[in-house]
């Protein structure tokens, strides 16, 4: 997930990289919270290498294969499509549209770019319906108006100002004359004022132009819908024959949602990953149990926004990724971090300071919505969320964290969590300029960004979706070794971890002799990691072959 980008490539030729760069460095061996503070300096370079995973949602604006390629090379890292919206034809298309990105990528790069693809079912949400003149027509709600809100399916594509159709068919048994109801993330307010039959009668407190399909959020109403629609089972069942690699669950209120999901999932679909997307207060009050039951959490801030007091939301997103990086799940921030890029160029200075808050918080992800879907500047969003990214994480005070966090620890661990640790502080110690892990499952690389080092994990896989995975945590770089199997597996290790030096060389943050921790498996299997190592970079004699000159690098920038 950690690619780094063209941009980085043009830095890397006008400044001194060393073994660990000088970011922040001052501030990061600082004794306390005041200290760390004081000493973080405006004129420190970034990290070169980005530790933070961007996720971009599909959409309009980036759905062909030229756009999806350039995201690709600006820093995307996780493609989510939205099945709230579209057909199951047009998912198919966009989907086949990223992996031809990817692989045109792939080819330029020389070696197989890591590209995950998660699918955001609906679960149990509500939406309007859409207005006549299209799918992209827009009304003007005036405040003080009426407007009705009705179940008859013959309204769904001919919604105007005065009538929108709501795909909640029980909306008049839950809803009360008095209660408000919320569109567009909170945009637009509703107050009911009439319930009669399928008809709900509203004036409208404050309006605005509002655009079809929209989201519905009727806070301190008991919402009686399923878990997993039959609309959901659907879209999970085409997921598992597309073989994407997440799923973001909408609306997880507990972890009995979990079960259900993955047993919709089936046996073919076992090894996705699932992400509970907390967007209610239900869901924050079984936060725990939910964490534990996960893959991992996505706040929805857009919704949970809505359900919560505004006022609150700051401490339900602290509270939420602070619990994450205990359990050592990950985490993504979502919505409208960077809103106004939708249509602007350039972010608010709001928004740059909540991306960098959401990393300094301790999130693995980001996710932009709209503003890649439908945004009109879907490349540049993606750059500057790279750029914010990257100088929050050379103001993380990872010192204090991995204190606090290996604190925690109770032993006897097993020996992979151990390393982890060790490896992780051996890091810090010697300035790494990257930890390298031989992995099969992934599980040792996990552990390791559980710990958050300051440096990249080159984590280095022969399984492709394990790779295109651990784009879901922070500080993971996954490399796909394809090269073919050693039958001596002490020679094959070498040869990968000769793979991982080599790429970090070409791609600027290693040189020679940098130190590198080194984690592998003394044996053959997944579950054998038991060895750590430093290794100092050396620069190979004139002549000798390395298993990486099998990969043309300069195919990247042509």
């Amino acid at each position: 997930m950690v690619w780094s980008t063209v941009d980085d490539f043009e830095e890397s030729e006008t400044e001194c990289l060393h073994c660990a760069p000088p970011k922040q460095l001052v501030a990061s061996h600082a004794t306390s919270y005041l200290d760390h503070a004081c000493e973080l300096d405006v004129n420190s370079a970034p990290s070169y290498v980005r530790l933070t995973g961007i996720i971009c949602t599909i959409g309009p604006s980036s759905s062909n294969v030229d756009t999806l390629e350039r995201m690709m090379e600006t820093g995307m890292n996780i493609a989510r499509l939205n099945f709230s919206h579209g057909s199951h034809e047009e998912h198919a298309q966009s989907i086949q549209n990223i992996r031809t990105a990817a692989n045109n990528y792939s080819t330029r790069l020389g070696l197989e770019f890591p590209m995950a693809i998660a699918v955001d079912v609906k679960g149990p949400e509500i939406r309007i319906g859409y207005f006549e003149g299209g799918i992209d027509a827009e009304v003007e709600l005036r405040n003080g108006e009426q407007i009705k809100l009705t179940t008859d399916k013959a309204y769904f594509e001919k919604g105007s100002a005065s009538v929108m159709y709501i795909d909640y068919d029980n909306i008049q048994k839950v809803v009360q004359v008095g209660n408000r109801i919320y569109i567009d993330s909170g945009v637009i307010s509703l107050i009911c004022t009439n319930i009669q039959g399928s008809v709900l009668t509203c004036t409208i407190e404050h309006g605005g132009t509002l655009g079809g399909c929209k989201g519905v959020n009727l806070p301190g109403v008991a919402i009686d819908l399923p878990v997993v629609s039959l609309k959901d089972k659907e879209d999970l069942r085409f997921g598992v024959e597309q073989n994407i690699d997440i799923i973001f669950a909408s609306y997880i209120r507990e972890a009995a949602a979990l079960t259900e999901l993955r047993d919709v999932l089936g046996h073919n679909g076992r090894r996705i990953k699932i992400i509970a997307k907390i967007e209610n207060q239900q869901g924050v009050e079984n936060i725990d149990e939910i964490i534990k039951a996960s893959d991992g959490i996505m706040i929805g801030r857009s919704d949970l926004g809505i359900e919560l007091p505004v006022e609150k939301l700051f401490l339900a997103q602290k509270s939420i990724i602070a619990k994450c990086n205990t359990f050592g799940k990950p985490v993504i921030c979502a919505n409208q971090l960077l809103h106004s890029m939708t249509k602007k160029p350039r972010p608010t200075r709001a928004e740059c300071t909540d991306v960098a808050n959401a990393v300094l918080d301790g999130a693995d992800c980001v996710m932009l919505s709209i503003e890649t879907a439908k945004g009109e500047y879907p490349v540049e969003t993606i750059q500057t969320m790279a750029k914010i990214c990257k100088e929050a994480e050379s103001a993380f005070w990872q010192r204090e964290f991995f204190h606090e966090l290996s604190s925690k620890v109770i032993p006897p661990l097993e020996p992979a969590h151990a390393i982890a640790i060790a490896a992780v502080e051996t890091a810090a110690k010697c300035l790494a300029a990257a930890i390298i892990v031989i992995t099969s499952s992934g599980r040792s690389a996990f552990l390791l960004s559980k710990y958050r080092p300051h440096c990249p994990i080159l984590a280095i896989t022969r399984y492709a979706q394990t790779a295109r995975q651990a784009n879901l945590h922070r500080g993971i770089l996954p490399l796909i070794y394809t090269v073919e199997r050693q039958e001596d597996w002490t020679k094959d290790t070498e040869f990968r971890i000769s793979f991982g030096v080599s790429f970090g060389k070409w791609k600027g943050f290693i040189r020679a002799g940098d130190p590198v921790v080194v984690i592998s498996g003394s044996r053959k299997g997944s579950g054998n990691t038991d060895t750590l190592r430093v290794l100092y970079v050396t620069k190979p004699p004139d002549g000798e072959p390395c298993v990486c000159d099998m990969i043309d690098y300069s195919k990247l920038y042509g």
